[in-house]
């Protein structure tokens, strides 16, 4: 054991100063290359923003979409990142891009079990792209999740939804496409709300009919007026429409639709009518149901205290 570790520190130091020499050699040999390499990369990103930031103004009123031309635009400055990066290898290398097509084949297998997800992503987000199912900007909802948010970024890959509730929800597109997204601002901002309301059956039902529309029309951002929307092959009228749903258990079931000019708020509109609705109930008298519930006692169940005008009776 002793012999064989003084024998390998004597190869060390005889051969330490050959390596030592050509190490220097190769790095002097190679050092040029690998600067200029280096110096084609950082120019080709730099060229790369420049030809992004200065093409942008022509491919969007080219396009007009600004989700493909976003995507447009960072292909082009990918493609120049990565033409500086094979010319970089070329010089320092002597590497040809047909060598590294080789060399990639090698690695396919391994690459493509890795890639396969972000793959799906990227060809359901040329579906996405191409179907325009959503724009940079529109309202739209994930049902399946109930968030509400505005369209912030549309990539190859993924959709960025601002939410209502001030945060990002990041979405892979193989995975929107699977999901049921309502667009509010799609064609037209106008969107149609249903309000459900019961009254009793004492109650006034035409009265409280004329409450539901009234209420509607004195919200400023319900539509109040005359006219119609166009839906496929039917017409709905704009102006508030009341309707009898049905007669319930405990009372009469009323629904009233309305338009709404934007769905930006739609919550808080729907507040607003159902507050009118509260006040103009209770100034006419119509009352809301709601379940009564009547206990019967007999001999089988014993003894229940009450108290009439402050004296205790006891009722069997």
């Amino acid at each position: 054991g002793m012999s064989q570790a003084s024998a390998a520190r004597d190869w060390l130091v005889n051969n330490a100063e050959t390596a030592y020499a050509e190490a220097v050699d190769w790095l002097s040999a190679n050092l040029p290359n690998f600067l200029l390499a280096f110096l084609i990369i950082v120019v080709g990103y730099r060229v790369s923003i420049a030809a992004k930031r200065y093409a942008g103004r022509p491919v969007y009123s080219w396009i007009g979409r600004e989700s493909v031309a976003s995507t447009l635009l960072r292909l082009i400055k990918l493609s120049i990142i990565l033409l500086s990066v094979l010319l970089a290898f070329r010089v320092a290398f002597g590497f040809s891009p047909t060598s590294l097509l080789l060399t990639a084949t090698v690695f396919s297998a391994v690459v493509g079990i890795i890639l396969a997800p972000l793959v799906g992503d990227i060809i359901n987000g040329v579906f996405v792209l191409s179907d325009q199912p959503y724009e940079v900007g529109d309202m739209v909802e994930i049902v399946d999740t109930g968030k509400v948010g505005f369209v912030e970024e549309v990539t190859i890959r993924y959709t960025k939804v601002f939410t209502i509730d001030n945060t990002f929800l990041v979405i892979p597109n193989s995975e929107i496409r699977k999901r049921d997204v309502v667009n509010y601002s799609a064609e037209d901002v106008r969107t149609r709300q249903t309000l459900e309301v019961s009254v009793t059956y004492e109650s006034d039902v035409v009265k409280a009919r004329e409450i539901l529309v009234e209420a509607a029309q004195e919200t400023p951002e319900v539509i109040g007026t005359q006219g119609s929307v166009r839906i496929g092959k039917g017409d709905y009228p704009l102006e508030p429409r009341p309707f009898i749903v049905e007669f319930g258990d405990h009372g009469v079931n009323l629904a009233l639709r309305y338009w709404v000019r934007e769905p930006y708020r739609l919550q808080m509109v729907k507040s607003k009518v159902n507050e009118k609705i509260w006040a103009k109930f209770r100034q006419e008298g119509i009352r809301i149901p709601y379940p009564h519930r009547h206990h019967v006692f007999d001999d089988t169940t014993g003894e229940l205290d009450v108290s009439l005008d402050g004296q205790e009776e006891t009722e069997g």
